[in-house]
């Protein structure tokens, strides 16, 4: 992990895959939604109240805005690796030494997730939780793509993408289960599961989300952003980008969509079908991202969400670590009596500002967390 003092790693950037970054990364700041909830708690409004069930996940099949968060966090890893990879081979950099920078990165944020959400830090090995948090998720991932992204052209990066996708589909539909069969996808049996009480056992989370052979599907989503990182490095027209990119998105909800009629959408086990209904999204927001900021050039109101994106890592692991609503509570507190309903989203509001505040310090001090 390095921190750069100087302006050259913002200079030539794609200001609008910063801006979907932090835009990502403001919802996972916020955990559960906490602003929406207390917004609409104050307002009672009734809209506010419908939309409230897009900021739940679903339970098991199917799918809602807040269960996007974490496919859109691997689907811009992976628009960032082609462009990433690139200028460092241009660099002069070879391949052992680019190894030698992913095998750091993938350790660095698998010890990272460990701390996030698998009880490193209570140095109890009865707690520990080897493989649960998306940090893990993104390293795997990452380091499936990274093979295919260097020692594969365009073409069969692809043809490997769908390959892994229709392969973990295959094993999840026809791989039986002691005790359940083939083919089930319900939360008490399937092959994802069986595979992970198997290979982490005790280390395991005991949760319903999976992780060993679902990694086959988070490398799917990285690579669903490459296609989409390709597409932007490359000298095609900003039009024909753009175009691209929506019909990639809307290729991909419709083929997702379709497919989870025969392997249902289910982000718990990282269905190829939740990966292509995912990466729609993700394709649309990209290709609306990348036409308003780095096309239309309106930028000054993605500055927000840039501060936040350029230091993504730093600020993942900073409100998994520390409670910064106690921080706000310093400045707002006294104000719990004038404010009534509204004092809890008073409170969030202030828990928020003292994160972006340190963000946007560490901006304009040209400071940048990367691993």
């Amino acid at each position: 992990m390095e921190t750069n003092g100087s302006s050259g790693e913002v200079k030539g950037r794609l200001v609008s895959v910063d801006a979907l970054r932090g835009f990502d990364m403001f919802w996972i700041i916020n955990g559960d939604a906490p602003l929406v909830f207390a917004l609409a708690k104050a307002t009672e409004n009734e809209f506010l109240n419908k939309l409230l069930v897009q900021f739940e996940h679903v339970r098991w099949v199917g799918f809602r805005a807040w269960d996007l968060v974490m496919p859109l966090f691997l689907f811009i890893v992976g628009v960032v690796m082609p462009i990433s990879f690139n200028r460092r081979l241009e660099r002069g950099q070879g391949k052992g030494e680019l190894w030698r920078h992913i095998i750091k990165r993938v350790l660095i944020l698998w010890v990272l997730g460990m701390i996030a959400q698998g009880n490193l830090l209570e140095y109890n090995l009865d707690t520990l939780q080897v493989y649960s948090n998306t940090l893990q998720a993104i390293a795997a991932g990452y380091l499936i793509a990274s093979v295919l992204i260097l020692y594969l052209d365009v073409g069969w990066q692809m043809v490997t993408t769908a390959v892994l996708l229709l392969g973990f589909w295959v094993l999840m539909t026809i791989v039986p289960v002691p005790g359940h069969g083939a083919g089930m996808m319900t939360e008490e049996g399937n092959l994802a599961i069986y595979i992970d009480d198997i290979v982490l056992g005790r280390f395991s989370d005991g949760l319903t989300y999976t992780w060993v052979l679902s990694s086959l599907g988070f490398a799917g989503s990285v690579m669903l952003g490459a296609m989409g990182g390709h597409l932007l490095r490359s000298k095609r027209r900003d039009a024909v980008k753009v175009l691209g990119l929506f019909a990639a998105g809307v290729g991909c909800l419709v083929v997702g969509e379709f497919w989870g009629l025969l392997f249902p959408i289910i982000k718990h086990i990282w269905t190829s079908s939740m990966v292509l209904y995912a990466a729609g999204w993700s394709f649309l927001l990209l290709g609306l991202f990348y036409l308003v900021i780095d096309v239309w050039g309106f930028k000054k109101w993605a500055f927000f969400f840039v501060v936040i994106g350029m230091n993504a890592i730093a600020v993942y692991m900073a409100v998994h670590v520390f409670n910064f609503k106690l921080v706000g509570d310093i400045f707002v507190r006294g104000l719990e009596r004038f404010c009534g309903n509204w004092y809890v989203l008073v409170r969030e509001v202030a828990a928020l500002a003292v994160v972006w505040l340190i963000l946007w310090w560490m901006y304009r001090k040209k400071t940048f967390i990367k691993i």
